[in-house]
Order: structure tokens, then sequence, then C-alpha cells
């Protein structure tokens, strides 16, 4: 899993601190929005990603003054936020997976090494995977999207939806089943790689 930055300011404190000074909130955005971009990009496309980002950070503005300030990772919440919003957009969605099917790979990746090992395992998988994703059910997607796309642990996945770690387990561990049935029980790529895998 990503860390989030090494910052001298944890995000509590820039909520805390935004609760009194809003202009410390965009210290937030700053770190964020390009992750929570790649997130939602992937999962609605970089046509309505931007607004969708846009409106993440407007609600969890405003709900600034009811984070929960012990945890110090806003990640989670964000995530969740987008998750909530992204679940409004389902037939953009699942659309998006439909074109996904019959179209070749769509660059939305900006590391150099992930754009490489998207290239290879596109031309192979990306109909089979966009179908599974289309059937899984949008609870089940939402958690294996957060842990493959978002990067979250078990932990703040469950953070993230409101729901207990053992949810997000066996949530994870049916949407990985049929995303492998979908791939005909083949993994196009590393266990370590992909949470869809065993």
């Amino acid at each position: 899993m990503t860390a989030p930055p090494t910052t001298e300011t944890r995000d509590c404190d820039l909520l805390h601190e935004s609760r009194t000074r809003p202009e410390a909130f965009a210290a937030l955005f700053d770190r964020y929005s390009g992750m929570l971009y790649r997130y939602v990009s992937r999962r609605l496309g970089p046509e309505v990603a931007e607004d969708l980002v846009g409106e993440t950070f407007l609600v969890a503005f405003d709900r600034r003054s009811r984070y929960d300030l012990s945890y110090p990772d806003a990640r989670p919440w964000l995530f969740g936020i987008a998750t909530k919003l992204v679940s409004r957009h389902h037939r953009t969605e699942a659309a998006r997976y439909r074109a996904l099917q019959r179209s070749p790979a769509e660059d939305t990746v900006e590391n150099p090494e992930e754009r490489v090992v998207a290239e290879v395992t596109a031309l192979t998988s990306r109909p089979a995977l966009a179908s599974a994703l289309a059937g899984l059910p949008s609870k089940d997607r939402d958690v294996l999207l957060l842990i493959a796309w978002g990067d979250l642990s078990y932990e703040e996945v469950a953070r993230s939806l409101g729901i207990p770690v053992g949810t997000v387990r066996s949530r994870l561990s049916r949407a990985r089943r049929k995303v492998r049935a979908a791939l005909g029980d083949t993994n196009p790529m590393h266990e370590e790689e992909r949470p869809w895998t065993t």
C-alpha cells in the first residue's frame, strides 16, 4: 500500500486548522487531488473525473467540522466521499465498462512503470476484465477498486465505506472470485500487483 505523503502537518491537523482558517484546507487538495483524479478517471473516464474530484473536495470542505480528528490520514475519508459520488454515476460507469470491452486500452496512468504494465496486460485482459467489473454488484466493485485503484488497505476501505473490515474481506473475496472466473481463472499480472488474485 502507498503510504500518505510525509509532511510536517498531518491531515487531521490541517482539517482542524481549516475550521478556523479555511485556506488551510487547500493543502489537502494539493495532496490528494491527483490520486482521487486517477481513481475516478479509471472508474468513470476523464470527462467526469475532474468535476467529480472537485465535488469531492466541496463535500469534504462542507463536512470538515465533522471529521474525526483521531484519524491522522484523510485519504480513506476522501475516497469514501468520492466513491459515494461515483455511485450516483452508475449508468456512466456501466457504459464505460461496456465501451472498454470493445476498445483497446485507454491511457489513464501517469507513472511510466504503470503504463508499461497496463499496456502489456490490457490488450489481452481488458474486455474480460471490463465485463467482470460491470457484472459485479456495486458494493463489491467499490471494495475491489478502492483497493486496486485507490491503493487503500482493508482497514482504510472499511473506514471509507463505513463497514466492518470483515465485510471488506468478504466483498473482496467474492469480487476476486468473479473476476478470476471471468479471466478464465488466469492471472494477467503478478498476485501482489492486483487485488483480484487470491
